[in-house]
């Protein structure tokens, strides 16, 4: 039997206990550590350290976790493994197990990839239509639903914090917020400009047209990371918050809009009745964009500095959705593609996600490898 064979040539997930990818004994002395600390009386005095301290205590349960499914796994496999040597009829049963074991197991290792600090962190992203009116508008909010979708699909807790309709159709801009396990992690793959080519349902003609979103994705950081914004430096705008055909309109100005003058950067928060909610917010949101962008400041910078040519610029094409004459996505960055558009813009993005993280785990082994070989120069052609 097929099936069969291949369970029993299959070694079961591996156990360990004190060392490589689960470091259990490590994690099991931190977790009692970090318990210790948080029944402290005097724990919260001091927040930022008391915020540090509970991400730290959540990273180790996430590892014993992790392990206890990795052994319930491997005792499964090894149960099947019997089954098939006595000849029981299980072949569907252990088809049906290794494919459910072999996409949790996928998930972890990518989890493994997400080693940036802001990347446990809610993500946001902002989509905002390009030109091309009614096209580039159904094509912001043909994204804004593949995100949402690719949300409920990992089973995060998804907010539509603000959305700006058009008088036609489709979307002008929207901020969406995902929180959920490393939500930044993964949703940070899509910053970029999106391109979508397909015959236009808006064209009498039937004419192929090309159409653009741009997507802004930060980091939601938390109190514990200090955002200096000055209050002369912002413009707070309110207005009557608003839906498509008069869904959700509010009585009173309780949408916010806030300007930051020095970086040009617009917010905008509309999903609370609240206005006051509505400019926490915006102020959440602003200074998360804030913090990503001195981020990427920082990295430029340091590129620059260490002579690494920059391959991906802010605002640059990433990836493609082709409708017509053929169908398939491509990530140029990464060259990872899939054939069946529709499944891709039903949110299954996983292989993007991956491949975009994977690319970063190549880059940094490149970037070990040099610095074990100083004395051998790197050429790299331009393009």
């Amino acid at each position: 039997m097929k099936t069969g064979s291949s369970v029993c040539s299959s070694s079961p997930p591996p156990s360990t206990p004190s060392g490589g990818i689960f470091d259990v004994r490590k994690a099991e002395r931190e977790k009692a550590e970090l318990e210790a600390l948080t029944g402290a009386p005097e724990f919260w005095n001091a927040a930022a350290a008391a915020q540090d301290t509970l991400r730290k205590l959540s990273r180790a349960e996430k590892v014993l976790a992790d392990d206890a499914a990795l052994q319930e796994w491997k005792g499964e496999l090894e149960v099947f493994v019997e089954f098939l040597r006595a000849g029981e009829p299980v072949g569907k049963d252990a088809d049906e197990a290794i494919a459910r074991i072999g996409g949790e197991a996928r998930e972890r290792e990518l989890q493994f990839k997400l080693t940036d600090p802001e990347d446990p962190m809610p993500g946001l992203v902002e989509i905002h239509a390009g030109a091309g009116g009614t096209e580039a508008q159904d094509w912001a909010q043909m994204l804004m639903r593949m995100f949402l979708r690719y949300g409920e699909r990992k089973g995060w807790k998804t907010d539509v914090l603000e959305v700006s309709y058009p008088d036609d159709a489709g979307i002008k801009t929207a901020t969406l917020r995902f929180e959920g396990e490393y939500a930044y992690g993964h949703v940070k793959s899509e910053h970029g400009v999106h391109r979508l080519v397909r015959i236009s349902p808006f064209d009498a003609a039937a004419r192929r047209h090309t159409s653009f979103a741009s997507v802004h994705v930060s980091p939601e950081i938390d109190d514990t990371i200090e955002i200096e914004i000055n209050d002369k430096d912002l413009r707070i705008d309110t207005f009557r918050a608003g839906g498509k055909g008069g869904q959700h309109v509010n009585k009173t100005d309780s949408a916010v809009r806030i300007t930051h003058f020095p970086s040009g950067i617009v917010v905008s928060c509309q999903n609370e009745r609240s206005q006051g909610k509505n400019r926490d917010f915006a102020m959440k949101v602003l200074r998360s964009r804030l913090y990503k962008r001195a981020q990427e400041e920082l990295r430029a910078k340091n590129e620059a500095r260490a002579g690494v040519k920059m391959e991906i610029g802010f605002g640059s094409q990433i990836r493609s959705y082709v409708l017509a004459p053929y169908r398939l996505v491509k990530d140029h960055r990464t060259s990872f593609e899939m054939g069946d558009v529709d499944r891709v813009l039903d949110g299954d993005l996983d292989g993007f996600v991956e491949a975009y993280l994977q690319m970063f785990v190549k880059r940094g082994e490149k970037t070990a490898k040099e610095r074990k070989n100083p004395g051998v120069p790197q050429l790299e052609a331009d393009s």
